[in-house]
């Protein structure tokens, strides 16, 4: 209801009754929400909680608005209760009731002593209004007072509430899921000090204890007020804290569930790497055999050395059947992952020295083919006796079958050989490029 001036024209019967009526309909909803405020869950608990920080500072102030709101409430009450009185007396009110009357519901008839604003730590709309001996208030502007009031009180309540119903048992749904994975963890090895695993869970475990404490005594420090909102209770519990370190230890129960693969594949992991590294060592052995035999049979050609047996990467394998031996799982599972690489690099390297170091003897063994292949086609033509053919042949033959073998002049030899047997048959003859692998592609060619 808006201000009035109580010098203005006195109410009529009508107007008494009907602003009765509204201001009798406001004291029933001012009173169910005081009392819905009074019995709120929230309200409850933080009446009984050890707050500290913002919460502490705003429940301080929360509780002087409800014992506030309640003193402006009873004098509202008796301000009512006054006003029906009067109207009570006549069924037809006199001049003197309906000035009484327009008094009480449009001027300033509530008074409130100045001390308990004062003492109350409640927000004022006037500064200087905690400073006077009393307050002085028409009924409307006291229900304005009062829903101000309420609005403020509520909101904290609510807010407060919310987080305590929100983050309190996520937090020790977290925790017990940190304590599985903890037992779990130190099963497997993973612990403070020896893995980066086991000192994330210890620093998880130490936020989510402070943090727990910190939402119990001062939730208001973990709320988001909605922006534009102005309803109470606008806005949501702030679980930044929390969604980091659930994401934290979920990062943590991969790695121990990696841990726990390694557990379970370790030995034929262990096998495999074996079996690939001893592959690498026969192959580097059959590698420094055929290079002793290149080298015996094959003149005038570079061979490549061939170096010796992984020995560094056996060391690491017998180190990781120590720590499978000892259960040292979480040291394991890098290093298996870092020598399966390697010893597949490692046999890979060891077939490459192999042929590099036979290349020689591949090179005479086509050859050998190549000349032999001019020798069939020849004798299909009926060509096989002609002396410089037969020459020729029989020089490439014993260059080819000597040791040790002049691969250029054997190569030299088969193309002089090709050449004839290619004017004999009637042919164009070809001259390939000099060198060793020139032309291998056969009589077909």
């Amino acid at each position: 209801m808006a201000d009035t001036d109580p010098t203005g024209p006195v109410m009529d019967r009508d107007e008494v009754d009907r602003a009765l009526a509204r201001l009798g309909a406001e004291h029933e909803a001012i009173e169910t929400s005081l009392l819905a405020l009074q019995d709120h869950a929230g309200r409850r608990l933080l009446e009984g909680a050890r707050l500290t920080g913002l919460t502490e500072q705003r429940w301080t102030a929360t509780e002087a608005s409800i014992t506030l709101l309640w003193t402006y409430f009873d004098a509202y009450s008796d301000a009512l209760r006054t006003a029906r009185h009067i109207r009570a007396r006549r069924r037809w009110s006199s001049r003197e009731d309906l000035v009484e009357l327009t008094e009480l519901l449009r001027g300033e008839p509530v008074t409130v002593a100045g001390s308990a604003t004062a003492t109350a730590h409640a927000p004022t709309p006037d500064a200087a209004a905690a400073h006077r001996l009393s307050e002085r208030y028409s009924l409307a502007a006291l229900v304005d007072r009062m829903n101000d009031l309420y609005a403020s009180s509520l909101d904290m309540v609510v807010a407060s509430d919310a987080v305590w119903s929100a983050l309190p048992a996520r937090i020790d749904l977290l925790a017990a899921e940190l304590q599985r994975t903890s037992r779990l963890a130190h099963s497997v090895g993973v612990r403070p000090g020896e893995h980066p695993a086991g000192d994330d869970l210890e620093r998880i475990t130490r936020t989510l204890t402070r943090l727990r404490e910190q939402v119990v005594s001062d939730p208001l420090a973990f709320w988001k007020p909605a922006e534009g909102s102005s309803a109470p209770g606008g806005g949501k519990p702030d679980t930044t804290v929390y969604d980091r370190e659930a994401r934290a230890l979920e990062d943590v129960r991969r790695e121990i569930d990696a841990v726990l693969t390694v557990r379970q594949d370790a030995e034929k992991r262990i096998v495999r790497l074996r079996d690939v590294l001893s592959r690498a060592d026969r192959t580097l052995a059959e590698a420094r055999t055929a290079r002793g035999e290149v080298l015996a049979k094959i003149a005038a050609t570079e061979v490549p050395v061939v170096s010796g047996p992984p020995t560094a990467l056996q060391e690491q394998l017998s180190t990781a059947a120590e720590y499978r031996r000892h259960a040292q799982w979480h040291r394991l599972s890098p290093l298996l992952e870092a020598l399966e690489q390697k010893a597949e690099d490692e046999l890979l390297r060891a077939r490459e020295s192999l042929t590099a170091v036979t290349a020689p003897l591949a090179v005479r063994a086509e050859l050998r083919g190549r000349l032999d292949a001019y020798k069939a086609k020849v004798a299909r033509h009926g060509l096989a006796e002609d002396p410089e053919l037969v020459e020729r042949y029989e020089k490439a033959r014993r260059m080819l079958w000597s040791a040790p073998c002049d691969l250029r002049a054997a190569d030299q030899a088969v193309l002089r050989y090709q050449q004839a047997a290619t004017e004999l048959l009637g042919g164009s003859p070809r001259v390939p490029g000099r060198g060793v692998p020139d032309d291998r592609r056969g009589p077909g060619a």
